[in-house]
C-alpha cells in the first residue's frame, strides 16, 4: 500500500511529465554582418558567388548583397572585360565553382557570362551558420543628387519613386518599403546610404523624414566623405543634429550602421571600395532575419571599422562599453550627448583605457558612445585612418 507521501509524489511525476514545458529561450549571440555590398548585378567587379564565399570565410554571419534598383532576380549575362585581371577572376570563378555550376559561352573570343540569381546563389551560398538577406540599393536622384538608400529584406524591388525636392524623394522611397512591410507582414526596414556621398544630403533634409530608423555613420567607399570638410559637417555632426530635432518631436531615435559598400574585389587602397572596412555587431537571438531585423530596431547593435567590444550595455540608466583589447593597442572611449534645451552635442566623458561606465540622466536627451584606438586600418579609405566604433544613442528619458 502507497504511503501518501510515496502517492504524491508519483502525482507530481505523472503531472510533470504530461504538462506542455515551454520552450527555453534561445540565448543571445553577436553576428557580424554586413548591409551593403555591390556585385556584377550593378556596380560591382564581381560574382556573387565570389563574394560571399569572401565574407563567410571571413567570419561574417550574415550580409546583403544590395545591387541598384534589383533584387537580381531576372536573366542578366555579364561580357568579361578584355583584361588580364577580368580574365583571371573569371577563371578563379570557374575553377572554385566549376563547370556543373557556372553558366558561360564564348563568342568570337569574348566570354559571357550568366549571372545568378538571388534563389539561386542564397541555396547554394547559405547555410546554417551564414545567412543572405535580399537587399536593394534604391538609387533615386533629385536635380542631379544621389539619393540612395538601402531595402533590406525586401520581397519585390521597390522602383525609385521620385519626387518634389530632396525630403520628398526620401520619404516616397521609405513609405514605399515601408508599405510594403505592412502588406507582406514580413519583417524589412528602410536605410539612409552615405548621406555625404556628393554631399548630397543635409541635416535639414532628413530632419524632416518619418519612419526612417537608421543611416551609415560609417561607409568604407572613398567617396563618401564620413568625416566631412571645412565646408559640410561629417556623419556624427549629422547625426546628432537629426537626432535633437527627432528627440524634440517624440520620434525614435536615428540609429547608426557601419558598412563597407564594396564595389571593388580585385584591386585594393584608399582608391576603391573594397570588402570588409565597416560593419555591425547585432546581438540578437538568432540567425534568422527577423530575429537580426528586431534587434537592429531595439538599437541592440554596435557599428564598426575595426574595434570589437567585449561587452556593450545600454539601458535608460546606464552605458557600459568593454573593448575586446588588442595588445599594443590604446583606446579611447567617448561618451557624447546632447542636454534638454540645447541645439548641440558634446563629449560629456571622456575614458581612456578599454572600459568605460557612463550615467545617463533624465537631463540628457540622448547618449552614444563612441570608441577610438591608435590602431590603424589594413585597408584604409583615406589616409592615416583608425579603427573605431559606434554604439547607438540612448535616452535619459
Amino acid at each position: 500500500m502507497l504511503t501518501t507521501f510515496n502517492f504524491t509524489a508519483i502525482l507530481i511525476s505523472l503531472i510533470l511529465s504530461t504538462s506542455p514545458v515551454p520552450p527555453a529561450k534561445e540565448a543571445k549571440h553577436w553576428y557580424k554582418g554586413n548591409l551593403h555590398t555591390h556585385s556584377y548585378w550593378s556596380d560591382g567587379d564581381e560574382y556573387p558567388e565570389m563574394i560571399l564565399d569572401w565574407y563567410k570565410s571571413h567570419q561574417y554571419d550574415f550580409i546583403a548583397l544590395s545591387d541598384h534598383n534589383t533584387l537580381s532576380r531576372e536573366e542578366k549575362w555579364i561580357t568579361v572585360v578584355k583584361s588580364r585581371m577580368y580574365e583571371d577572376s573569371f577563371q578563379k570563378y570557374l575553377s572554385r565553382f566549376g563547370e556543373d555550376w557556372v553558366t558561360y559561352k564564348i563568342d568570337t573570343g569574348r566570354t559571357s557570362v550568366r549571372l545568378k540569381t538571388y534563389p539561386e546563389y542564397k541555396q547554394k551560398m547559405e547555410d546554417p551558420r551564414f545567412l543572405i538577406i535580399a537587399a536593394e540599393e534604391i538609387s533615386d536622384r533629385f536635380e542631379g543628387k544621389p539619393l540612395h538608400m538601402g531595402g533590406i529584406n525586401l520581397q519585390r524591388v521597390v522602383p525609385p519613386q521620385g519626387g518634389g525636392s530632396v525630403t520628398e524623394t526620401l520619404q516616397r522611397n521609405i513609405d514605399a518599403v515601408l508599405q510594403q512591410r505592412k502588406e507582406t507582414g514580413v519583417p524589412m526596414f528602410p536605410h539612409i546610404n552615405h548621406p555625404n556621398f556628393h554631399y548630397a544630403l543635409t541635416a535639414q533634409d532628413m530632419i524632416g523624414l518619418r519612419g526612417e530608423r537608421f543611416f551609415e555613420v560609417y561607409n568604407g567607399h572613398p567617396q563618401v566623405h564620413n568625416e566631412g570638410d571645412s565646408a559640410h559637417p561629417g556623419t556624427e555632426a549629422l547625426w546628432d543634429e537629426i537626432n535633437i530635432a527627432y528627440y524634440k518631436r517624440g520620434q525614435p531615435l536615428l540609429l547608426g550602421l557601419g558598412t563597407d559598400d564594396s564595389h571593388s574585389y580585385h584591386q585594393f587602397g584608399s582608391a576603391y571600395a573594397n570588402a570588409g572596412r565597416g560593419w555591425v555587431m547585432v546581438y540578437a537571438d538568432s540567425l534568422k532575419p527577423g530575429s537580426l531585423i528586431d534587434a537592429l530596431e531595439r538599437g541592440d547593435f554596435y557599428a564598426s571599422s575595426g574595434v570589437m567590444l567585449k561587452d556593450v550595455s545600454l539601458n535608460r540608466k546606464n552605458i557600459t562599453v568593454e573593448v575586446q583589447a588588442e595588445a599594443g593597442i590604446r583606446y579611447t572611449i567617448e561618451f557624447i550627448g546632447a542636454l534638454k534645451g540645447s541645439d548641440k552635442s558634446s563629449v560629456l566623458s571622456r575614458v581612456e583605457g578599454t572600459k568605460a561606465k557612463f550615467q545617463v540622466k533624465p537631463q540628457h536627451m540622448f547618449v552614444r558612445a563612441r570608441i577610438t584606438s591608435t590602431k590603424l586600418k589594413d585597408n584604409p579609405y583615406k589616409d592615416k585612418e583608425v579603427e573605431m566604433a559606434w554604439t547607438q544613442p540612448v535616452t535619459g528619458n
